[in-house]
């Protein structure tokens, strides 16, 4: 997985995940990346700083687990705070996805082989695969990814 840095035509700035640099430039091109604020899909990468961590550089930054008893009262708001954001995120992002693209339902694995070798046009879908169906899309080539599932969805 990779994370870039993104950036719209109207300056607004955002962060995406993608399975490869060849993943998103596909799906840049195919126009699938789009502002959450605006949903421009003139889109491209913002200038990013590497992050490389050295041997030594990895046994400074990994430090051992503190004990749960050490852990301040403060740590736990932010955590949470933190959470809380993510959660918001990905609800948003789902959110977007499901307002965005076509549910295929049980169709997904086939109307995605179809897209990826050109028989039909590209468009944003989302529907129902099971995990060897979805490892079978990805071992084809098939840019594929799970809806984000959230702890309330369970109920």
């Amino acid at each position: 997985m990779i994370r870039y840095n993104l950036r719209c035509e109207k300056g607004h700035a955002f962060e995406s995940w993608f399975q490869s640099s060849a993943a998103y430039e596909g799906q840049e091109k195919r126009k699938l990346v789009s502002c959450p604020s605006c949903g421009s899909v003139k889109v491209e990468r913002a200038i990013m700083a590497p992050q490389i961590v050295t041997k030594k550089g990895r046994e400074q930054a990994a430090p051992a687990p503190a004990p749960a008893e050490a852990a301040g009262p403060e740590s736990t708001p932010l955590l949470m705070a933190q959470e809380r954001e993510l959660r918001a995120k990905l609800k948003e992002l789902r959110d977007h996805i499901v307002k965005n693209a076509d549910n295929v339902g049980e169709r997904f694995p086939n109307e995605a082989r179809k897209m990826h070798y050109g028989d039909i046009e590209h468009r944003p879908i989302y529907g129902e695969a099971s995990a060897e169906e979805a490892r079978a899309l990805i071992d084809e080539g098939v840019e594929v990814s799970p809806l984000p599932v959230l702890p309330e969805d369970r109920n």
